[in-house]
């Protein structure tokens, strides 16, 4: 599946030719280019790219950075690694671009950017797809980076995707989270699920894993409860297939909180779409390399415009019905 992108393309330059990703699965593969001509002034930058995991939403904030310079007619070399969900190995990556003079580095998930923002001092750091930037240690401030890191965060409308799991199962008392205990951005989440849960008259229960195998088994500890609810975890978004079994074999419902893990099998979200936060971080990408913006003024980005993504075959498949309003309103149903 493909959004389209129509908000924030905000350097309109020439149109772009294809574009070719290469995910690299095992690390260090060939780097994937872009197809343009050529940037206005001929020059050719070098671009690092640290990817945490590889699944849709994070393989979408990566094809969405690059397709920013390609439509720019930036000319760029992507050097796209993927650490396979290592902390450790987000780390060699890191170092190995620190040693390599990149122009500018791409850090997509909180701790492959923080393996970047670590090693590297002396070259842009861009990060991407990270809930809390400040509380991950990234930034000293979210309006005032202070350094050579800033980027754009991930941080989802908890509170208004309940309300949206609320007002499609009226008499859920009970929502189980399943979240890794090593990611920060998880707990971000987890903490304002709580903050809302009283006001929504919805208990919340934990389980947490350390890796996506555990995914299945931390379903099953939830116990009795009305509803599923993920957050924008990459170890249980890799695992995601499991959750969405599990709740049909269970009938529990299954809430998302990004639009890929409705096209997955979730019911509903109102989420950010990844691409387009990836092509927005491209964009302050390409002010830094094109027009000398400091990293350590830029604010930090988010987008603000959020899309409900609704899954009407899974709900039934789950045991519930999407209210008709709901369906009307949504920008994009998965037939």
């Amino acid at each position: 599946m493909r959004r389209s992108r129509s908000v924030l393309a905000t350097v309109g330059l020439a149109a772009a030719t294809a574009l070719t990703l290469t995910a690299c699965a095992g690390g260090g593969d060939a780097p994937a280019e872009t197809g343009g001509d050529g940037s206005a002034g001929g020059e050719s930058f070098s671009i690092g790219i640290s990817q945490l995991a590889q699944h849709p939403a994070l393989d979408a904030a990566a094809e969405g950075f690059q397709a920013a310079f390609d439509e720019a007619g930036i000319d760029a070399d992507f050097d796209l690694q993927n650490a396979n969900g290592e902390q450790a190995t987000a780390t060699t990556i890191a170092q190995t671009f620190q040693t390599s003079g990149k122009d500018l580095i791409l850090a997509i998930a909180t701790p492959a950017a923080q393996a970047a923002a670590q090693a590297i001092a002396d070259a842009p750091v861009l990060f991407t797809a990270v809930t809390d930037p400040q509380e991950a240690g990234l930034v000293e401030s979210n309006d005032a980076p202070g350094g050579n890191v800033t980027g754009t965060t991930d941080l989802n409308p908890v509170a208004d995707q309940l309300a949206l799991l609320k007002e499609i199962m009226p008499d859920a008392q009970s929502v189980g989270i399943i979240y890794s205990s090593g990611e920060v951005n998880s707990q971000v989440q987890v903490d304002l699920a709580k903050e809302a849960a009283d006001e929504l008259g919805i208990t919340i229960s934990e389980a947490t894993v350390t890796n996506a195998s555990e995914v299945a088994t931390a379903a099953q500890t939830l116990g009795d409860v009305d509803a599923i609810y993920v957050p924008t975890d990459n170890r249980v978004t890799e695992a995601f297939e499991t959750v969405v079994q599990y709740a049909e074999d269970n009938q529990v419902p299954l809430f998302g909180s990004e639009v890929d893990q409705v096209a997955r099998g979730a019911i509903a979200t109102l989420g950010l779409d990844y691409y387009e936060l990836g092509y927005q971080t491209g964009e302050m990408a390409i002010r830094i390399l094109t027009e000398d913006a400091d990293p350590a003024s830029m604010p930090v980005e988010t987008l603000s415009e959020f899309l409900l993504n609704v899954n009407p075959g899974a709900a039934e498949r789950m045991g519930i019905t999407v209210p008709e309003d709901v369906l009307g309103r949504a920008d994009e149903t998965i037939e």
